[in-house]
């Protein structure tokens, strides 16, 4: 489309040079003006006495028109009607014709203009009652704003000729009716049966239940085959049961039940769980639905749900995006605020990331907790995070349910069309306060005065079917009672039920793996590769193509990695490269991603090689085999929350995968703790959610300051409980590798946090042969090797980079007395192999804990806790609010103090 195409509030002026352009080239401007100006060619055949028709008044009048119907679309949301229980703020100026130079007289006649909305030459009058109708009553919409022609094109299109509207059968009316019912009935039901509990009910916005039918049915129409779903709180109940089809009994036992099946020892509350099920749609095809769980951090849930549709893409879809799609529901006053809702919206379009477009619907209540959306919000529109990404936006008023339903289904055309998001404000409101025990009126009395004589939508629209002749109000009320009755029935089989079941996501894909709070860690689990086969890969990762030129640098790269292998030294970078692919090789897909992941923050990863001259990079992990498994390595946006959230999701549904999300360095995390406390550390005690995510957290106190000292290992050990994760500082390359390599070889699927090394990545010491990695298995505890029990009398415990320094001040002072001994995995605590150290040990009379991290940080809290009784005496820097000194000097003061009182042979003091 050439420069004009999007022409607006413009002068004349540069209408008639779009106009020359079309005289010279009639394909240069849009399809929708070359009907103009077919039309205009028209007008001035009929109007002779004005050859240069382009300055005569009635010409004049067109472009007015014009500019009146751009007006329409790039400001009609503005003066809609909806809003079921407010009045809409003004907004100046309006779309009267007056204000495009156009008057009353001017609506009886007959303009060309009325080709540009598709009605063909037509009179003012009807133009403007098209535009009204198709931007102006129930639904809003906000579109002109999007950079690409065509899209803009297929969404006017759509819109302009159908009069944002579709004109329903009987029948399917009948069936609107039908999905109302149940919402409404459901919600009125579990009131009146449970007085005064929460529910935080849908009530105000019934009509998101025949909605998401719609959605659902449009989208199998289409091919879509499964749908995975996250929202918050509101209306969760009324969802699970009448779309995703949760028993209606086992959620009523939800409200009065008193014990779980064994699997689950703590729960959730009933808005909070999540469910999966495969219902069948009414033309017979069988559509996959899950809603995953969701804390009460309302917008957390949007980027699992985003990584979890991008696993199922992935793994089962063939990277097929029509058949899989993300669903997030979101409250208005969230979606304005929460900064996840950005993060996430920023990862929509991104290679790593991207799921092929994502309906959004927002719940609109118009107001928080208390807080009405004057105050909560700067934008105009809560879905104004929609323009990051130039995403089509409806507003639309919540008590017109087929207005609603026409706008879902067009969104879901749009979404398998162009794989890109939508969002659909859906401007209703909350009849309770936050909960059924709030009282709205002390903050909102105006509002909730009007809410109170406002009918529900089920009732409105049996008003509307009563006038239509298609359903009787006595019919309509016939069909409420015997839906109450049939719920009543329910209630009674719930009291049945002995024990509340929360019903696991993914059966098939668990089915084979144990409960982690079940399975004992006791035994090392064998994890070595042969040493064939390690070569093998090896030779795999350090060659390059000899037909693409790379930076010379690289070259030195891959000459020093095959060298490590020749001299059977290798560092920590070869460790974790040969632990990828070897999972890869055996069939275990592997995906990193991160900032900086393909090379890494310290330069020592170089999963991928950039060709120079060129966009293109190349992956060695990709060319193990013919028949490996997928490798992914992506540089991620420059979020900690989505991106953590993203991956965790995706490593939901890949459990028979190695997925990683790895910080820049560890204390970034703390911008991704409500992902960490609410699902890593917790998900399976509350849902019963078994997740083998990966966290790299770099870590080490190296004299850089507070920042990026710690990664804060006491904040996972102190949410260590019941097998929930492990927490884990290896020092060894291969100790890395067969960590690595355990984590899927296990029998189960647990959260795996690994505190990685930054200047341990190429220290000397910090080496291992082929031979390490060939044989045997992680190793939870490592002994001092050159320690003679005979003449140990202290034996000192450690984890992490402090280990080499004690090693080399042991060395160089020649102390055979003392034995180092690193703790890698301090959880799930290696009981049994700390009992065999001690026994070996026999003959100490000293027992100590050392770390780098304050008193207060760290690990000592936990070993303290835990192992306390042991006798353990700590020597670590003094506590401390800040992590970490800020002067070089300092810090090195603090570790010589640290090796001295380790070593030094009077009682043990805290430094």
């Amino acid at each position: 489309m050439d420069k004009f195409s999007s022409v607006g509030n413009q002068e004349l002026e540069a209408i008639e040079d779009l106009y020359q352009s079309f005289l010279e080239d009639p394909a240069s401007v849009d399809q929708s003006w070359q009907q103009f100006f077919a039309g205009f060619e028209l007008a001035q055949k009929q109007y002779p006495e004005k050859p240069s028709g382009i300055k005569s008044e009635h010409i004049d009048k067109e472009f007015a028109i014009l500019n009146l119907i751009h007006g329409y679309r790039q400001r009609g949301h503005l003066f809609t009607k909806t809003n079921p229980v407010r009045a809409r703020r003004t907004y100046s100026p309006t779309l009267a014709i007056e204000n495009f130079g156009l008057a009353a007289k001017d609506l009886e006649t007959t303009f060309q203009a009325g080709n540009e909305i598709g009605i063909g030459p037509a009179k003012l009058k009807d133009i403007v009652a098209h535009l009204e109708d198709t931007y102006c009553r129930s639904v809003g919409v906000e579109y002109v704003y999007m950079r690409h022609p065509e899209v803009v094109h297929w969404l006017r299109e759509r819109m302009e000729s159908t009069k944002n509207s579709e004109a329903y059968p009987d029948e399917k009316r009948k069936h609107f009716f039908y999905h109302l019912k149940l919402a409404v009935g459901f919600e009125n039901f579990i009131h009146k049966k449970f007085v005064g509990q929460k529910r935080f009910s849908l009530e105000g916005a019934e009509a998101i239940i025949p909605a998401l039918d719609a959605v659902i049915e449009k989208g199998s129409e289409l091919g879509m085959e499964e749908f995975i779903m996250g929202m918050a709180h509101r209306g969760r109940l009324n969802i699970l049961a009448n779309i995703l089809e949760k028993p209606y009994q086992n959620i009523f036992k939800e409200f009065y039940g008193k014990e779980y099946e064994d699997d689950i020892t703590q729960g959730d509350v009933k808005y909070h769980l999540g469910y999966e099920n495969e219902v069948v749609t009414d033309f017979g095809k069988k559509v996959k639905l899950k809603l995953l769980p969701n804390p009460s951090h309302l917008e957390t849930v949007a980027p699992i749900v985003e990584g979890m549709v991008r696993s199922q893409i992935e793994s089962k879809y063939e990277r097929n995006y029509d058949k899989a799609a993300a669903i997030v529901i979101h409250g208005d006053a969230a979606i304005a605020t929460q900064g996840v809702v950005y993060e996430t919206t920023q990862m929509s379009q991104l290679p790593g990331y991207k799921t092929g477009g994502t309906i959004h619907l927002v719940i609109n209540n118009q107001v928080g907790f208390t807080t009405p959306y004057t105050e909560a919000r700067s934008s105009t529109y809560c879905t104004d995070v929609a323009k990051v990404t130039r995403s089509p936006v409806f507003h639309v008023n919540g008590d017109d349910v087929e207005a609603l339903i026409w706008t879902v289904k067009l969104a879901m055309e749009f979404r398998q069309k162009f794989h890109s998001d939508v969002f659909i404000d859906i401007l209703c409101y909350r009849k309770y306060g936050h909960n059924e025990g709030d009282e709205p009126r002390f903050t909102q009395p105006m509002l909730y005065k009007a809410i109170s004589k406002h009918k529900n939508p089920r009732d409105i629209y049996a008003d509307k079917l009563n006038g239509l002749g298609i359903m009787t109000l006595d019919e309509s009320r016939q069909k409420v009672k015997e839906f109450d009755q049939f719920l009543e029935g329910k209630f009674k089989e719930s009291e049945k039920i002995e024990k509340l079941q929360i019903r696991k996501f993914l059966l098939n894909e668990y089915k084979d793996y144990e409960m982690p709070s079940k399975v004992g860690f006791d035994e090392s689990l064998e994890t070595g590769v042969d040493i064939d086969t390690i070569k093998t890969v090896a030779a795999k990762i350090n060659t390059l193509p000899t037909d693409l030129p790379f930076f010379k640098k690289v070259n030195r790269i891959i000459s020093d990695r095959k060298m490590m292998i020749h001299d059977d030294r290798l560092d920590w970078a070869m460790g974790e490269l040969l632990a990828y692919g070897t999972l890869l090789a055996e069939g275990h897909p592997v995906r990193l991603s991160g900032q900086d992941s393909e090379r890494g923050t310290f330069a020592h990863r170089h999963a991928a090689f950039t060709v120079e001259g060129a966009e293109m990079k190349y992956f060695p992990l990709k060319h193990i085999s013919e028949n490996q498994a997928r490798f992914k390595v992506y540089n991620s946006l420059l979020s900690e929350y989505a991106v953590l959230g993203f991956e965790y999701g995706y490593s939901l549904a890949q459990p028979n995968g190695l997925t990683i999300w790895e910080a820049q360095f560890g204390d970034f995390h703390n911008v991704a703790q409500v992902v960490i406390d609410q699902y890593i550390t917790s998900a399976f005690e509350k849902w019963g959610l078994m997740n083998g995510l990966v966290l790299y957290l770099p870590h080490g106190y190296e004299g850089q300051g507070p920042e990026h000292s710690s990664a804060r290992i006491e904040r996972f050990l102190e949410l260590s409980a019941n097998n929930n994760i492990q927490v884990v500082i290896p020092t060894t390359p291969a100790n890395m590798f067969h960590l690595l390599r355990r984590q899927i070889k296990m029998n189960t699927r647990l959260p795996l946090v690994i505190f990685t090394p930054k200047s341990l990545l190429r220290h000397p010491q910090v080496q291992s042969t082929v031979e390490d990695l060939a044989s045997g298995s992680f190793q939870e505890i490592i002994d001092d090797k050159l320690a003679n029990p005979e003449l140990v009398e202290k034996v000192v415990f450690t984890s992490g980079r402090l280990y080499y320094d004690l090693e080399k001040y042991k060395v160089e002072n020649g102390l055979s007395n003392v034995a180092v001994v690193r703790m890698e995995q301090i959880y799930p605590i290696p009981n049994k192999q700390i009992n065999e150290i001690l026994k070996k040990y026999k003959k100490s009379t000293e027992l100590i804990w050392t770390q780098d991290e304050p008193e207060n940080m760290g690990a000592w809290p936990f070993i303290n806790r835990k192992l306390g009784w042991l006798g353990f005496k700590s020597v670590t820097r003094p506590e401390s609010a800040s992590p970490a000194a800020g002067l070089m000097e300092k810090h090195k003061q603090s570790l010589d103090l640290i090796l001295e009182t380790v070593f030094k042979q009077k009682e043990v003091a805290v430094v």
